[in-house]
Order: C-alpha cells, then structure tokens, then sequence
C-alpha cells in the first residue's frame, strides 16, 4: 500500500493535489481536517462538493453532527482503521488536511490518556491558590522536557501535562512520537508552500467566495443545530 500524506495551509491547493494524486495511483482520500468531519460546516471549510472530488471517495467527512464533541484519538481509531480497510480491498491511501495534529496521530505512536475531570478540578483550583508559575515549576520538576517544551503562560497546556502525569505516573513526554515510532515508516509526506502575496490573494477570493454562497446562514444554521454547545 502507498500512503501519501498532504498537509499545508488554508488555499495552498491541497484537495486538488489530493484528487490528482488518487487518480494517478489508485488511492481513495482520507480528511485530516477537523472541521470538515462535521456535518453543515461546509462553505467555511472549503470542503469539496460530491460534483468536485473528481469521482474519488473521500472519508470520514460529514461523520459528525456540530453539536457532538471530537477527540484526536477519537479520529485516530477512526483512521487507522480505514486505512487498514482500504489497504485490505487493494487500495492506495491519500491522507489530506491541514490540521497537523490529526495527520501526527495516524502516523505517529501519539498515546492519549484518558482525562479525569476531579485531577483537572484540582490542578484549575491549585493554579488559582498558588498561581500559574507554581505549577510550572512543578511541571519543571516532574518532566524537565516537557517544560522545555510548554509556553509557561499557557496555564490550559501546564494543566493537561501535569494531569497526565497524575493519571499515568509517566513523564507526560513519554506520550510523545519519537522518530523510530512511526506507524507507516514508508509514508511520504508532501507540505505544500506559497509565496505569501499570492496565498492572500487567494485566501481574499476564497472568502468572498464564501460571503457569496451564502457563509452567515451557514453560520446561523449550525448554531440552530447545536453548535455552540458542543
């Protein structure tokens, strides 16, 4: 099985390569974006209508109502598991989208430990008795690397490592991908780039594209349905 990855920023051209690419090899195309595995949110996520996928089959688009809650480990099963599908019927796979951590959890050994809501309490109480550098220094003490690695204001981040490490009794770094843990070592991975000027040329006319077809309703619709309770 050939595994294609294509990631990149907002109107670099990634769906259309996507298409392109399955074409050439016989590939069905996976999103890895995670807005477009809603249902309604079509017009401001630019996701490709059924006429516009070139007759390719996309997945795990529109499996989602915008009232209901997504977890990367939830998509990471959901993934992996169509991929091991797709390549039992024979088929290549083209993993395309732009949010880089769904592409991290198909590729990547990511583990994702369950949250216990009574740690995070605790943790959100304690920040707000000690303040937000005592428990940086904690998260110092307790996983040197993680600290290295998490922005000491992003008190939300500072939280969720020292739960892990509450939960699991491992260093919360000991959750992150290593270079010799990828799950598909053969995958080849394609970032597309632009030059800026252009890029916001393009991203202007994707957005009034959107005023055009209609993105308020949309908005409005969502919300009807549930949206701001998810």
């Amino acid at each position: 099985m050939e595994l294609i990855v294509i990631a990149g920023a907002t109107a670099t051209g990634k769906s259309e390569l996507a298409i392109a690419v399955a074409k050439e090899i016989n590939a069905e195309i996976i999103n890895a974006d995670s807005m477009q595995i809603y249902k309604g949110m079509n017009i401001g996520t630019a996701k490709l209508s059924l006429e516009d996928r070139g007759g390719i089959p996309h997945h795990l688009l529109d499996i989602l109502e915008v009232s209901q809650d997504s977890t990367v480990a939830w998509y990471q099963n959901l993934a992996r598991e169509k991929i091991t599908e797709l390549d039992s019927q024979g088929k290549n796979v083209v993993v395309v989208g732009g949010t880089g951590l769904y592409i991290k959890s198909i590729l990547d050994e990511l583990n994702f430990p369950d949250t216990d809501p009574q740690v995070r309490k605790s943790l959100e109480l304690e920040a707000e008795k000690i303040g937000a550098d005592a428990l940086f220094e904690r998260l110092e003490k307790l996983d040197p690397a993680a600290a290295i690695a998490i922005d000491r204001a992003n008190l939300r981040r500072v939280i969720r490592a020292l739960e892990v490490i509450e939960i699991t009794g491992k260093p919360f770094t000991a959750n992150l991908p290593r270079e010799e843990s990828s799950r598909y070592p053969k995958a080849m991975q394609f970032g597309l780039v632009m030059e800026r000027d252009h890029l916001i040329e393009r991203i202007d006319a994707r957005v009034e594209k959107m005023w055009q077809l209609g993105f308020v309703d949309e908005v409005k619709k969502c919300i009807e349905n549930g949206m701001l309770n998810g």
